[in-house]
């Protein structure tokens, strides 16, 4: 069995689980392959993501500057 490996590329931190979601969407509205790492610790945690380095809203190193540019169109 082959595993495919992917470079993910993080194009925005939050330390808001909320802003993260909507960044996500935004991603996934426009078609993008969308990871958020952190997510779930944050909220079980209380003060987890400022400890790890926010919530990561990350994509395919491949998708990364397109995405990037969606952001900053919006």
């Amino acid at each position: 069995m082959e595993i495919n490996c992917m470079k993910l590329v993080t194009i925005h931190r939050s330390f808001n689980p909320a802003e993260a979601d909507l960044i996500r969407s935004r991603l996934e509205a426009a078609e993008f392959q969308v990871f958020v790492a952190h997510a779930g610790a944050s909220l079980a945690l209380e003060g987890y993501a400022l400890t790890a380095g926010g919530i990561l809203v990350q994509v395919p190193e491949d998708q990364a500057e397109e995405a990037m540019a969606l952001l900053a169109a919006e």
